[in-house]
């Protein structure tokens, strides 16, 4: 072996030895929160959201669903204090699971977790005035629960209010 070739050697056993300390320092401590993602059934189990998670901002990954002219205040109030955070429709929802196309709004409430946005801009645009808003593909949404416009929400919805997911943004999953 000539010394050319030692050289070179040693320089790709220095490379993966740089290589390697580099992978072990970036693992080391937790990932970023803009990396954490967690996932409709881990949000949804235990106790409340709003108690759990607090303000704390949130990746959720799910299914999206809405529902515009066809869904029913299920709780009408006559005067309303924060409508965007006390209207029940139009009912957008982040499922475990991809809903068919016949879902119900009440399968919707009882298996997704209900979000609602100040302007309701954050969110997909619908391709059909009536039925479902569905995508073909898992969204992630960006935002909190226990919003402080929670606070001047009518006493009978108050508790619901709070454990509303107030979203600012979402992306598609890139997998």
């Amino acid at each position: 072996m000539n010394r050319e070739v030692r050289i070179g050697i040693a320089l790709l056993a220095l490379l993966g030895a740089f290589v390697f300390t580099m992978l072990v320092v970036g693992s080391i401590g937790e990932p970023r929160p803009e990396l954490q993602r967690l996932t409709v059934a881990e949000v949804a189990s235990g106790p409340p959201p709003a108690e759990r998670f607090g303000r704390t901002e949130l990746r959720i990954v799910g299914w999206f669903a809405e529902l515009d002219a066809d869904c029913i205040e299920q709780h009408p109030v006559a005067a309303l204090a924060v409508p965007w955070l006390e209207r029940e429709c139009p009912l957008r929802v982040l499922m475990p699971a991809q809903p068919n196309e016949n879902v119900t709004q009440a399968q919707l409430l009882s298996a997704g977790i209900v979000m609602a946005a100040p302007n309701g801009r954050p969110f997909p645009s619908r391709a059909l005035p009536t039925g479902p808003n569905l995508r073909l593909e898992q969204l992630v949404f960006v935002g909190h629960f226990d919003d402080p416009a929670a606070a001047n929400c009518t006493a009978a919805l108050f508790e619901r209010c709070r454990s509303l997911f107030v979203v600012s943004d979402y992306d598609g999953l890139v997998r």
